[in-house]
């Protein structure tokens, strides 16, 4: 009787985390980033251009994302005037991302990217250290349900636009 009881609640606990992992799905670009909570200005940004939708999309994505101390690092005013004008935010926050899921494994194999704006991003790999467009990536490999975040420190501007 000890046995058939410890089968069954063996089998009850599975089938609980089984369905726990069922239950809670992983999360999409723009959600993790706003979970992982160093991100608001960049989803403050994709919110003022209309770009959550997208990077909501099944994608996939590669963002190479700045953290709220790589935005800190941009003038105030530069970034007050940034948020303002739409087409200007969509170029530099597109500069971001890349069509297609590139892991860190991929990424440091390759000199170049093409951004979803339509430049080119260099990718220069020193030692450890891994820049791409002159941003260094800090943090890789954050998984999504759409794609897969690495974060840099400073914000990337593409050669099309002038701030």
């Amino acid at each position: 009787m000890k046995k058939i009881l410890v089968i069954v609640l063996f089998l009850a606990t599975v089938l609980l985390f089984n369905g726990c992992a069922i239950i809670q799905p992983e999360l999409d670009i723009v959600d993790t980033a706003i979970q992982n909570g160093n991100f608001t200005t960049l989803v403050t940004a994709l919110t003022e251009a209309e770009l959550v939708d997208t990077l909501k999309s099944p994608g996939p994505f590669t963002v190479f994302a700045p953290t709220d101390a790589a935005f800190a690092k941009v003038d105030s005013t530069t970034l007050t005037n940034l948020l303002a004008d739409k087409p200007k935010l969509t170029k530099v926050l597109t500069y971001h991302v890349v069509s297609g899921k590139y892991l860190a494994a991929d990424v440091v194999g390759m000199s170049t990217l093409t951004s979803v704006e339509g430049s080119d991003l260099a990718i220069t790999v020193s030692g450890s250290t891994v820049q791409i467009d002159g941003a260094t990536i800090t943090t890789t490999d954050i998984e999504c349900s759409n794609g897969v975040i690495h974060v840099i420190d400073s914000v990337m501007i593409p050669p099309t636009v002038t701030l």
